[in-house]
């Protein structure tokens, strides 16, 4: 796996939970990961109206792709989340980054949180979409 350097300059404010940036060496494979949502195997939706349990099966099974393709957790570079309910989101941000640490550490790529009026899915309340490097 390519050297994965994050990026936060001292002139922008301290994220929390993000990097501004990350940078990888040239020559770097990339996986891009489409949005995963809380599906089990059998492409069923799992978590009912938990948004913690959605979100941490969608990390999940974005990590999977990463798993699957010869990658760590550690290389994922980019991540955008797509909620249908941000204020869920925030009352819930405590559990969320509980899941995200049991998952991904304290490995922390840039991210970005878009708020949309529905998902593809019925029922989903989280998507999640990727850029790995291997």
């Amino acid at each position: 796996m390519a050297h994965v350097q994050i990026v936060n300059p001292e002139g922008l404010h301290r994220p929390r939970g993000y990097s501004h940036g990350t940078k990888i060496p040239a020559g770097s494979s990339f996986l891009f990961i489409a949005g995963q949502v809380a599906w089990d195997v059998q492409g069923r939706l799992v978590g009912g109206e938990s948004f913690t349990t959605q979100f941490d099966r969608a990390l999940e099974n974005l990590l999977e792709v990463v798993r699957a393709s010869g990658g760590k957790p550690e290389g994922v570079v980019s991540l955008t989340l797509f909620v249908t309910n941000k204020d869920e989101y925030l009352a819930q941000i405590k559990a969320v980054g509980e899941c995200y640490r049991a998952r991904m550490g304290k490995h922390f790529p840039a991210m970005t949180l878009v708020e949309v009026k529905s998902l593809l899915e019925e029922g989903a309340k989280v998507e999640i979409q990727g850029i790995a490097v291997l």
